[in-house]
């Protein structure tokens, strides 16, 4: 094939097959306008690319709506490989492939499959995956090759997509752009029928933008006056892009063919698969024979050999959309008669469905079988779209809505989560029905949260529970919670709705599930204090489990902060990433890393939280939903980098204002103390945490108070260190435990009695001791040698500051080291900058994969968690121990990494 102009986009997809050859995985979306030469690239690869396996697949328009089309299509010829997948992934592509049945599969299993089935069949031999017309895939392929192609790595696999649109946004990209004016004056020249007028050659050239599909067809439907004496008048003052009127150019060439050869191109037009055999049935209930057929190739717009073949995707759409609609119904009841009910039953559904003129009980009850099948397989965006068509179909009233009501659960499962008000809207216009009015009214709220947590949830999420309250309590207890969340959230945004929501959720009758006594803990919070909650908490959080209550993990862990509990918040968050990993939760596991990162982060673990929050964000680039910010901005600032950490800060505030969630700006505050605490700027310190517990926020507050202990202490305002002081000793009093001990013991050490400073720290160490937070054990030691350096006992001093040093050094805490490390200098001692150990060597990647290969897990358990092949574990493997030194996993393990 000759690809005039091209010489950038070749010397790209050359490089991309020689990356391939060598062992490494490509992605790569060739994005551009239609016409502009994306398909021909994409062939051009494919006649180049190295001995081995080329799939092709394409989404196709009529096809958007059904699950996993395109990547079934794609997937279909490795199947071979499906039994060396564990049986996991097996077991969750089969049910996706509608292979087997089984449980619905997540859409991170299947993804992992995917990945794991692309990985085994690269094994012997370079795969090439080419995906083109990829701005019509249907939503599950788009967001599991989505998946795939932000973790494939080393597995001799190329992923390239031909994109028109803004569809995998964030992936390698080539954009492609009209010829050159040289090459499109050839391109031009080799369709113009002799001599042209060259005013008409330029204007053409101009119009086009060096477009060659356009160069190539615009021409044909120019007259031979208007090539030859001028190309002007009505036709080139047109609007609209290229591709309109190309698309406009294919509808006047087959509005010039006979009757029978437009329905039959529409019927190939609205038939997606290319299935030549079930065409021809078609055009015989259609009364079509195939003298039909001449007309379409001679005018160059279909090919019918072994399957059929536009010569555009534009010339799809084109019949497609210009079809009379009683043309376009016909066609879809011939080609619904002639599928098969039993091998492609949901396919036939759909067809009937576009052929049904008005209501249809029949249709609309075999769309609703075609749901629970898209269900089952994990297609909650196909069966969405088969519900609201049975809907629409539906004259009962009472089952309209009913059906509409499903539908609207089918969205919000998928993330579409804008489209769910409006079908909301359409389900209460049936009869009324308490129990359909509750799951309305409980979606609603679910909805209202999930679209912004903060203040603009308060009042919808209020009034879902007050009407939830006769119908359904339990439901009405979970919205009365939530709505306390947005409010807690709202925080200084909305001062009073909290104590409003939660005057409110006082009305409902208690409950003794897992959300009820959260509900009745936090109400008492809002209402009564601190003081009378804390029992309430401690009873709440012994009842509800990561495994079976995943939807109240955030707010558990909010109350586990707010008791002192570590022990419960770091295995609240190890159980919940697990559950999420294991059942692959699309929705949930950016979420649930983030919260697991913050566990990590005050154990010291920096490293690990890093780890997380970037597999949280590559993982949200797929899936949608962002991970919480806070978590990386309260990272920054206790490594103390002063540029980075201040500008997560900033953009924290950014989104607390945009959002209305003021908890946010306590966050950015109590982060921003924390930063210049550690580098020792204690008059900044003061100011942000000063900020920090201008509003009583949900945790933060308490975390705020301790930097503001310290802040006040350090600059000699022993007046508001007191304050600040007692009012954290007065939650720590009420609850027991080393972290609540610890934290009163330190605040008393810094505020309290001069002569009682020494028994504080050492209580305050000794309690911070018997927990898992590292991060604070280490910064109460630091406090301890600056007070005994400055009580001249030098000695002492060093006993207390070097290993308060070594740990934030190894931890990653540069600015409190540095205080530290000040510190020791200023008593004599020679600090020598410390290594932080496998990081310095080790990318983010490859640390986490040795701390999993050294704790004992497998490759398939480390590319199950890390959402890596196996295959690319074992290559990662091999670049960790060649720079370690070591061998063997137990060298590895014994290395301490």
């Amino acid at each position: 094939m000759e690809l005039r102009g091209r010489h950038r986009e070749r010397d790209t997809l050359d490089r991309l097959l020689r990356d391939v050859r060598a062992g490494h995985s490509r992605v790569l979306v060739v994005r551009g306008e239609a016409g502009v030469g994306k398909s021909a690239l994409l062939d051009y690869l494919t006649g180049h690319a190295p001995a081995g396996r080329v799939l092709r697949s394409a989404g196709v328009e009529p096809e958007t709506e059904l699950a996993y089309s395109a990547l079934q299509q794609l997937c279909a010829p490795l199947l071979e490989h499906l039994g060396k997948l564990p049986e996991p992934q097996r077991e969750a592509l089969s049910t996706a492939f509608g292979l087997s049945s089984g449980r619905p599969p997540e859409g991170l299993i299947v993804g992992l499959a995917v990945l794991g089935l692309l990985a085994e069949a690269a094994a012997g031999q370079p795969l090439i995956c080419v995906v083109d017309d990829a701005q019509w895939l249907d939503r599950m392929s788009e967001v599991i090759l989505t998946f795939v192609a932000r973790r494939l790595d080393s597995e001799s696999v190329a992923l390239i997509f031909g994109v028109r649109g803004a569809q995998l946004a964030g992936l390698p990209e080539l954009v492609v752009e009209g010829l050159p004016e040289a090459e499109a004056r050839l391109l031009l020249d080799s369709v113009l029928p002799g001599l042209v007028d060259a005013h008409v050659r330029d204007r053409i050239i101009a119009e086009t933008r060096g477009n060659p599909l356009a160069l190539l067809e615009l021409p044909r439907d120019l007259s031979p006056a208007e090539l030859a004496f001028g190309y002007g008048g009505q036709r080139a003052a047109q609007d609209g892009s290229v591709a309109d009127r190309v698309e406009a150019t294919f509808q006047r060439r087959v509005e010039a063919l006979p009757a029978d050869s437009r329905r039959l191109l529409l019927a190939a037009a609205v038939e997606p698969v290319g299935d030549v055999p079930l065409l021809w049935r078609a055009a015989a209930r259609l009364e079509i024979g195939p003298a039909a057929a001449a007309p379409l190739e001679t005018a160059g717009l279909v090919e019918l050999g072994a399957r059929v073949r536009f010569r555009h995707p534009l010339v799809r759409s084109a019949v497609w959309r210009s079809a009379a609609a009683g043309d376009l119904r016909a066609v879809h009841h011939a080609l619904a008669e002639v599928t098969d009910g039993d091998r492609d039953p949901d396919r036939r559904a759909w067809h009937r469905a576009h052929a049904a003129i008005g209501p249809d009980e029949d249709v609309a009850a075999e769309l609703e079988r075609s749901a629970g099948r898209a269900l089952a397989r994990g297609g909650r965006a196909a069966a969405a779209s088969f519900l609201e068509r049975a809907a629409e179909l539906t004259l009962d009233p009472e089952a309209r809505a009913a059906r509409t009501l499903a539908a609207a659960r089918a969205r919000f499962a998928s993330g579409a989560v804008a489209a769910v008000p409006e079908l909301l809207a359409a389900a209460e216009l049936g009869p009324y029905d308490p129990v359909r009015q509750a799951g309305i009214e409980r979606l609603r709220a679910r909805v209202a949260f999930t679209v912004n947590a903060g203040r603009s949830a308060v009042n919808p999420l209020l009034e879902a529970a007050g009407k939830l309250a006769v119908l359904d309590p339990a439901a009405s207890r979970a919205t009365y919670l939530s709505a306390l969340g947005a409010a807690a959230n709202a925080g200084r945004f909305a001062p009073g709705d909290l104590r409003r929501a939660a005057e409110a959720a006082r009305n409902v009758p208690p409950g003794d599930e897992p959300a009820g006594r959260l509900l009745a803990a936090f109400t008492a919070w809002s209402l009564d204090g601190h003081a009378a909650a804390a029992p309430l908490f401690t009873r709440a959080l012994a009842s509800v489990s990561a495994e079976s209550d995943l939807d109240l993990q955030w707010m558990a862990g909010m109350a586990e902060h707010e008791v002192f509990d570590d022990a419960g918040f770091l295995s609240r968050t190890e159980r919940t990433v697990t559950v999420a990993r294991r059942e692959g939760l699309l929705a949930l596991l950016p979420s649930a890393l983030t919260f697991r990162a913050t566990a990590l982060l005050y154990a010291g673990r920096f490293a690990d939280a890093s780890d997380l929050l970037d597999e949280a964000e590559a993982l949200a680039y797929a899936t949608g939903p962002s991970p919480h910010p806070a978590t990386a901005a309260i990272l920054a600032a206790h490594r103390g980098r002063s540029g980075p950490a201040l500008e997560r800060i900033e953009s924290l505030r950014s989104e607390a204002e945009e959002g209305g969630v003021g908890w946010l700006l306590g966050v950015a505050g109590y982060a921003r103390a924390v930063l210049h605490n550690g580098l020792g700027d204690y008059p900044a310190a003061l100011a942000a945490a000063r900020e920090a517990t201008g509003h009583e926020d949900l945790a933060v507050f308490r975390w705020g108070l301790g930097e503001l202990v310290e802040a006040a202490a350090r600059t000699h305002e022993m007046d508001l260190a007191e304050e600040a002081r007692d009012r954290l000793a007065a939650r720590a009093a009420v609850v027991e435990g080393g972290w609540a001990r610890g934290t009163r013991a330190l605040a008393d050490a810094l505020a309290g009695p001069a002569g009682r400073a020494e028994e504080h720290y050492r209580e305050a160490i000794e309690q911070l001791a018997t927990t898992r937070l590292d991060l604070q054990t280490a910064r109460a030691r630091l406090l301890y040698g600056e007070w005994l350096r400055r009580e001249n006992r030098r000695a002492d001093a060093r006993l207390q500051l070097r290993p308060a040093y070594d740990a934030f050094a190894a931890m990653g805490a540069e600015g409190f080291a540095e205080r530290a490390g000040r510190e020791l200098l200023a008593t004599g001692e020679t600090v020598r900058k410390r290594s932080t150990g496998v990081r310095a060597e080790l990318t983010s990647q490859e640390s986490q994969i040795a701390r999993l290969a050294a704790a004992g897990r497998t490759n398939p358990e480390i590319g199950a968690v890390l959402f890596l092949s196996p295959r690319t574990v074992e290559w990662h493997l091999r670049k960790v121990f060649t720079k370690l030194g070591v061998t063997s996993r137990r060298e590895l393990a014994n290395s301490g990494s």
